[in-house]
């Protein structure tokens, strides 16, 4: 008798559902986050001095803030994000400004095209989401492969230094007549930071749990030269500050040789 092979069943990551995304969107992508793309991308191009008109690879773009500025500089933008909604907006605002922006729904360990970018950023703190460790080297790997000689790599996450500094076990905010919370909590030894959101409107309710894996700098350091980055800095921000006491985020800035 033939026995039936079951094939793996592919665990969906918590980052997948679009309705959550879709949910606190109003909460994430503020008029204040707007703002703040142009000076965030004038100090990236201070960080690695790429210039116009290379092309750069905005991987988890979201509604596509900073494929936006980098567009209206001059830059050759591709923006990458897993969400169709956040797609679609990020067109509709390129197409409102008559910018010529590329934009590819796919997962960003799955985006392939080998030695075509000069700059590749990930931004807003959209590393460390994937269930397996792994998949973050993998992630930077695929970077790495998506860049050309002499490119340059530039992430901005939560680092485990200023999560540590910071924490709060929860943190309230209401918008446009919605009421939001966020409860923090810590996994294993500072390996993780959990989140409970939840925004609220009359009888309409959103909940969702997930959690990001935090690195220290040095951590994140070691990581980038092991898929394959040299000359790698740790910044305290994005406008280049130093990783200390007063830093606001782990930015690191890797380059290829």
């Amino acid at each position: 008798m033939k026995r039936s092979v079951k094939k793996p069943v592919k665990k969906h990551e918590w980052f997948e559902d679009e309705g959550f995304w879709d949910a606190f969107a109003p909460f994430m992508f503020d008029e204040t986050r707007w703002a703040l793309a142009d000076p965030e991308v004038e100090h990236i191009l201070a960080l690695t001095g790429i210039q116009p008109p290379a092309k750069v690879l905005d991987l988890c773009c979201g509604v596509g803030r900073h494929s936006l500025a980098f567009a209206r500089r001059g830059f050759q933008v591709t923006g990458v994000d897993i969400t169709a909604s956040y797609l679609e907006a990020a067109r509709e605002s390129a197409e409102a400004e008559k910018l010529a922006i590329e934009f590819a729904q796919a997962d960003a360990r799955q985006f392939v095209r080998p030695g075509e970018f000069a700059l590749c950023v990930n931004l807003g703190a959209s590393f460390g989401y994937f269930s397996d460790a792994r998949e973050d080297f993998g992630l930077l790997k695929r970077c790495r492969e998506n860049l050309a000689p002499g490119g340059a790599l530039v992430l901005e996450t939560i680092g485990k230094e200023t999560a540590a500094r910071d924490f709060v076990e929860e943190e309230k905010i209401a918008h446009d007549g919605w009421e939001a919370s966020a409860r923090y909590s810590i996994i294993g030894e500072w390996e993780k930071l959990g989140n409970f959101w939840k925004a609220q409107k009359g009888a309409l309710v959103f909940e969702r749990s997930f959690a990001i894996r935090l690195y220290s700098g040095t951590e994140l350091r070691a990581l980038l030269r092991k898929a394959g980055f040299t000359h790698i800095e740790i910044y305290g921000d994005l406008d280049g500050r130093a990783y200390d006491q007063h830093a606001t985020m782990l930015v690191a800035a890797g380059k290829l040789r």
